[in-house]
């Protein structure tokens, strides 16, 4: 551990002095030799740290989404070169590069937290050898040497003996009792945040080795934590507590308002946005707008919690706008008619259009349309007969035109009133 230690010396004055300033207020407040002086200084050093890590945070949650997109790909990969290791990790390679993805994200916050945790434990350990580390001056020492949380010394251990802990004038029992509490708080914690990852913000619809991995970490996890727990200074356990418990929270704020497409908090959440906007009339805040509009760009590809939303809203004669807005279905149309008219003109249109007729319907039109034609052809016949004749007359009679003989035979064919009846072909 001194090697680890050593590693992260650079570090080591930062994280005392940042605990000394924290001591500083708390010891005005509860006194400078009790364990909450102290302890809430490590509390304070660990929320600080976690809010400078925010938009790592940001990012692992962004690095997760895309890898459990990538899932099918990479079992598509895998099955087509399960025999070629090598070339698949090419693949897998270029698939990352292709995506912008980098698996290594997820772990971003953990690897950040690495050598704050290895100077804290460097720092605490200074003070269980009586060791002035840091901005730690003698005065400080003794000061933490005396600091107990809860009958437990800030630089004990679980594993100490009754020997050990004779400087620091504490009890095993206390020390044992103390510290393993910790410890089981420390792990149900990272138990409890992996569980809640695995059940409510992941893709039900897609079944993939990397969910097979999350779940197998979720019990693993837990164990390491109380391995290693043993051999915690109980400053270090209050380091990991708080840590623990602010990634819980932090997790289940981001699972309520930001879920996974797919999951079950995302059914969870359009369920409670839908409840709202058919209440109020409109989105509330810039996130909820964000989310409107991927599910709104996504079209067909919705999953069924999106399509459910959706179909809601338009029941109740809402509709979601590309902007992530939402808006009333007259006002939709109203604010469709705005901007193309010939549009809604060809909707309305065609909503106008006659039904189509029956068969026996069509039929009788066309016997009808027959015997009009009929009638007006005999009609045109009887005005050329009335017509006074004359030398004109019988000039024209005597030179009809060429397709006069045609009109006259077919007239004389014609049915009386209705169309002619076509003749049947003749048999050589």
């Amino acid at each position: 551990m001194d090697t680890i230690a050593s590693l992260f010396s650079f570090i080591t004055t930062p994280v005392s002095w940042v605990i000394v300033q924290f001591h500083k207020v708390y010891g005005s407040i509860f006194g400078p030799d009790t364990g909450w002086a102290w302890g809430l200084s490590i509390v304070s050093l660990v929320i600080l740290i976690r809010i400078c890590l925010i938009p790592l945070f940001v990012k692992q949650i962004k690095a997760t989404r895309a890898m459990q997109t990538l899932q099918p790909e990479m079992k598509k990969i895998q099955e087509r070169y399960k025999n070629d290791k090598q070339r698949q990790s090419e693949e897998m390679m270029k698939l990352y590069k292709e995506t912008g993805t980098n698996p290594l994200s997820s772990c971003l916050p953990i690897l950040a937290q690495s050598p704050f945790f290895f100077a804290l434990y460097h720092v605490l350990n200074g003070i269980a050898n009586g060791e002035t580390i840091g901005v730690i001056n003698e005065s400080l020492l003794a000061s933490a040497q005396k600091a107990h949380i809860f009958g437990a010394p800030l630089a004990a251990k679980f594993t100490d003996s009754a020997a050990d802990l004779v400087p620091f004038d504490a009890s095993l029992t206390n020390v044992r009792i103390v510290t393993a509490i910790m410890i089981v708080m420390m792990s149900a914690s990272q138990f409890f945040t992996q569980r809640q990852l695995m059940t409510k913000n992941v893709d039900t619809s897609v079944k993939t080795p990397f969910m097979q991995q999350q779940k197998m970490l979720m019990y693993v996890f837990p164990v390491m934590f109380a391995v290693f727990g043993i051999n915690f200074p109980v400053g270090v356990l209050v380091y990991w507590l708080t840590t623990n418990v602010w990634t819980m929270g932090q997790q289940m704020y981001v699972i309520r308002n930001n879920p996974t497409p797919g999951s079950k908090a995302q059914a969870a959440y359009l369920e409670r946005l839908y409840k709202h906007v058919t209440h109020h009339g409109k989105t509330r805040s810039r996130g909820e707008k964000a989310i409107v509009k991927a599910i709104v760009a996504k079209g067909r590809e919705r999953n069924d919690a999106e399509r459910k939303f959706i179909n809601g809203l338009t029941k109740v004669g809402f509709a979601a706008q590309a902007d992530g807005t939402v808006i009333k279905g007259g006002e939709a149309q109203a604010a469709i008619q705005a901007e193309d008219g010939t549009t809604t003109s060809a909707a309305a249109a065609k909503r106008q259009q006659p039904k189509r007729q029956s068969k026996s319907q069509r039929q009788s039109a066309t016997l009808a349309k027959g015997a009009e034609e009929a009638v007006s052809l005999s009609k045109s016949d009887e005005s050329e007969d009335t017509k006074p004749s004359g030398a004109a007359g019988t000039a024209k009679q005597a030179a009809p035109k060429s397709g006069s003989g045609g009109r006259s035979k077919a007239q004389s064919g014609q049915r009386k009133g209705g169309p002619q009846r076509p003749k049947s072909p003749s048999k050589k």
